[in-house]
């Protein structure tokens, strides 16, 4: 979605708070999060979550690829993968080429797929698609997101969730609390002759009294502040890299925010597909897959998952612009050093379809449900009301 598009998402969503929140209401800087951090640090045994959105639909069937089924060949002739091209994930299924990075999670057994994934009646509208993902509501438009709902349930700081995103999401609103947003453009010290004097500043000095020494210790702490929120490879403001650089500064700075919200544009492929979703599926491989090793590097990192999901999947037959048209189910990742890799779920058939439709094996409340209260730790039922069940056995 671009921002005119998103803009809209949340005038339609029904979300109230979030439109509020999406005019910088509540936007905060690196000064607010860095001061929490050393007030209150993230507890390195609480469990982070981290939400990575896919905007437009992505198709989930060329992701996670069943190249050796006759069905799939017979109905994208042209946008289908060879069985030789995927990248082999056993059960006859297979990542897609530009994700190598996952693959290597998937061979350590850090990577879950979750097949199937999507809810009851589906809905092919981008808007109410995705408004009922972030709301957790199938059946009726209510005006809080899920994770809005779990502040709501768990108390009222808003820096407990942080958006990085353009836009602060509806899935962040509550109705009494919502979450932070900050830019995903970092902090910017200056360089030069004057960054080097400036740096000289946080240098201890013997003899020195104590206010010196504190406003010393301020100017280290800036600079500390800087490389762990600075703009790294966010060169390119807003995107998936940039996101989750800061993110994972963030998490290693002791910041006490449980959940964040990434996001990644374009999978409305309509036409010529299959060159432009797998150079998003790159460019999402290139952003997930080193941010998950470097998690791995430290305790709080440790503690974190990823949750990658999208509206809606496509359709199973390819169109006359080798696109495909808005589908139903598709695959949730779920990453992290907690996570048991492998398959959940069963794999919807390419034969028996709902209208030209993949059959949802998976509801996709039964993933939110895990989540909060695996990673979490919250009853899913304060935050969820009804939910068919749980990912079993998702988290070691």
């Amino acid at each position: 979605m671009n921002s005119l598009t998103r803009r809209r998402f949340l005038l339609f969503s029904g979300v109230t708070a979030a439109t509020a929140l999406a005019a910088g209401a509540t936007q905060v800087d690196w000064g607010d999060l860095f001061s929490a951090a050393q007030q209150n640090p993230l507890d390195p045994k609480a469990g982070v979550l981290v939400v990575v959105t896919l905007y437009g639909g992505n198709d989930g069937l060329n992701t996670v690829i069943p190249a050796s089924d006759p069905a799939y060949q017979k109905a994208r002739p042209d946008l289908a993968y060879r069985p030789e091209e995927v990248l082999d994930l056993g059960d006859g299924l297979g990542l897609n080429p530009g994700l190598k990075g996952l693959k290597s999670l998937w061979d350590g057994r850090r990577l879950a797929i979750v097949r199937g994934v999507g809810y009851p009646v589906p809905d092919h509208s981008h808007f109410r698609s995705m408004a009922i993902w972030q709301t957790a509501s199938p059946g009726t438009s209510v005006p809080t997101g899920w994770l809005g709902r779990w502040l709501d349930a768990t108390g009222d700081d808003p820096l407990r969730a942080v958006s990085v995103e353009p836009v602060l999401p509806p899935l962040l609103a509550g109705e009494r609390t919502a979450a932070a947003s900050l830019p995903a453009d970092g902090l910017r010290l200056p360089g030069g002759t004057l960054g080097q004097s400036f740096t000289a500043l946080g240098a201890a000095q013997q003899g020195e009294d104590e206010l010196t020494a504190r406003a010393a210790r301020s100017v280290a702490d800036l600079h500390r502040a800087a490389q762990a929120f600075g703009p790294g490879k966010a060169a390119k403001a807003g995107g998936l890299t940039a996101q989750l650089d800061l993110v994972a500064g963030l998490i290693e700075a002791g910041v006490p925010t449980r959940v964040y919200s990434v996001s990644l544009g374009g999978f409305d492929t309509h036409a010529d597909e299959r060159a432009t979703q797998q150079r998003l599926l790159t460019s999402l491989d290139g952003a997930l897959a080193p941010f998950l090793q470097r998690l791995a590097k430290t305790d709080r990192g440790r503690q974190a998952v990823v949750l990658v999901y999208s509206e809606f999947g496509r359709r199973v037959a390819a169109n006359a612009s080798d696109g495909t048209d808005h589908g139903t189910a598709g695959p949730v990742f779920l990453a992290g050093n907690g996570v048991r890799g492998g398959f959940y779920g069963a794999q919807p058939s390419l034969t028996d379809l709902d209208h030209g439709d993949l059959k949802e094996s998976t509801d996709f409340r039964a993933v939110y449900a895990t989540v909060l209260e695996r990673v979490l730790g919250t009853d899913p039922g304060r935050v969820l009301g009804g939910f068919p069940g749980r990912v079993d056995a998702v988290f070691t």
